[in-house]
């Protein structure tokens, strides 16, 4: 008798732990937006009305100088995935599915996987741009990189935000829908959530929505707040506003389900808008190595865990994404693998002074002017290729060979503390400071382009 209550006993906490401990693992909520500026909302002084984000900033962590993964749209979600250069991901520019081989390599592994792994449901809504499979090319799927559930397309709406007629769901097209994008993107999550996920689990619900990227469209009323209904700089505007709506929704879908509080929401752009009165004054915009092509809002918002209503100033970007995840959440880094990204999550408990950043951000694209660009605490390191490339919209694999071995000049150091429109070049009067940043930027290149796949042997 003693024998068999000591075991009942023992399995009776053994539930009683395991039930503990899937209520306690947080939800994690992923809100991208597609080429959205960096002075495009509310609360980082944009002139749209945002109140469910500038809500999202209230509740959690505001970076000042937040970063994407790249100026362009494939690259940039790749490196949030996995927290590694797009490049070591097989991506090295935006994705054509009928013109070129690249997409995601399945041997990387992304927070999808890492969640599902723990429990998770895991669901991919909106935009995807990473690879789908063509008649002629075979790609990796959503379902491929740990999402049990996926409502996507291959990049943008079409043929506009309004009545999208491109969507697939979890590899079947959808056929025309009437709405705008942002909300059918919304319903589509809701849905889920109510009806597709796991009841028990914690969930991972990555929403990337397709606003503000061209062709833009937005309903009339809410565009007339802006300006004239024709006016592109009112329904630029709009699909914002709408957005944000959009993500009002979803936060207050997740209120009545009573798991707001333990839910970690992160929000932020793919890259910089193509409009230059919306990067903040920053130099470039999309599509360039200039802060205006990489600088973007970025919030982390878990009622539960990350103090509220702060502004940081110490650089970040999506690159950390994943090797925060894993540090909030207790989890394992991925350890046979090179993480360019570092662990924010000291910064969001408020521990500053704990954070340590174990490399400098680096960013490369083929058709920028600066090709590459490094982030080193208050200074940006710029440098143009010392041979010759196309910078063409569109990436031929056939270059590969050219940017893996290649090497930079007409170097340039900005200390953005004092410039953060990177207007005055100090590289000449720091020669000391250069060639150690110049070292740390050819060690990262010659790291990153070591993993980059051969695409054009394919």
């Amino acid at each position: 008798m003693k024998t068999v209550s000591l075991l009942s006993l023992l399995s009776f906490i053994f539930y009683l732990g395991n039930h503990s401990f899937a209520k306690v693992q947080p939800n994690v909520v992923i809100l991208l937006a597609d080429d959205l500026g960096y002075q495009d909302v509310g609360c980082y002084g944009g002139p749209v009305q945002t109140p469910a984000i500038d809500q999202l900033a209230k509740d959690g962590v505001r970076f000042t100088d937040f970063y994407s993964g790249c100026a362009v749209c494939s690259p940039s979600r790749a490196t949030l995935l996995t927290g590694r250069h797009h490049i070591r991901t097989g991506v090295y520019s935006w994705i054509s599915d009928e013109g070129q081989n690249s997409h995601l390599l399945l041997r990387e592994r992304t927070i999808a996987e890492i969640l599902k792994d723990r429990g998770y449901s895991t669901a991919h809504i909106g935009k995807w741009h990473l690879g789908l499979p063509t008649k002629n090319r075979s790609k990796p799927t959503p379902s491929h990189h740990g999402f049990d559930y996926w409502f996507t397309t291959w990049n943008n709406a079409s043929p506009s935000h309004k009545n999208p007629n491109n969507f697939i769901r979890n590899g079947e097209a959808v056929g025309p829908l009437e709405g705008y994008s942002c909300q059918l993107v919304a319903d589509e999550a809701i849905d889920w959530l109510d009806n597709h996920r796991h009841p028990k689990a914690p969930f991972f619900l990555n929403i990337w929505f397709h606003e503000p990227h061209a062709p833009i469209a937005a309903p009339d009323k809410i565009v007339s707040t802006y300006g004239e209904l024709k006016d592109k700089t009112a329904i630029y505007s709009g699909t914002i506003d709408n957005t944000d709506r959009a993500i009002s929704r979803v936060v207050e879908k997740l209120k009545t389900m009573g798991v707001r509080e333990n839910t970690l929401i992160i929000y932020a752009s793919d890259n910089g808008s193509y409009r230059d009165d919306r990067t903040g004054n920053l130099r470039g915009r999309k599509g360039s190595n200039w802060d205006g092509g990489i600088r973007v809002p970025g919030i982390f918002s878990w009622p539960e865990v990350i103090r509220k209503n702060r502004a940081v100033k110490e650089p970040a970007g999506l690159v950390d994404v994943l090797p925060t995840l894993c540090g909030l959440l207790h989890l394992e880094v991925p350890q046979d693998r090179a993480i360019d990204g570092s662990d924010l999550s000291p910064l969001l408990k408020g521990e500053i002074n704990r954070f340590q950043r174990h490399q400098p951000m680096f960013w490369h694209l083929q058709k920028s002017r600066p090709m590459v660009a490094m982030r080193d605490g208050d200074f940006s390191l710029v440098a143009n290729p010392d041979y010759e490339i196309s910078q063409s919209n569109m990436f031929q694999e056939s270059w590969i060979p050219r940017v893996k071995n290649g090497g930079y000049k007409d170097f340039q150091l900005f200390d953005l503390s004092n410039d953060p429109g990177q207007t005055q070049n100090i590289a000449s009067d720091n020669p000391a400071l250069l060639k150690k940043l110049k070292a740390k930027l050819l060690n990262i290149n010659q790291s990153i382009m070591a993993d980059g796949t051969d695409w054009h042997l394919q």
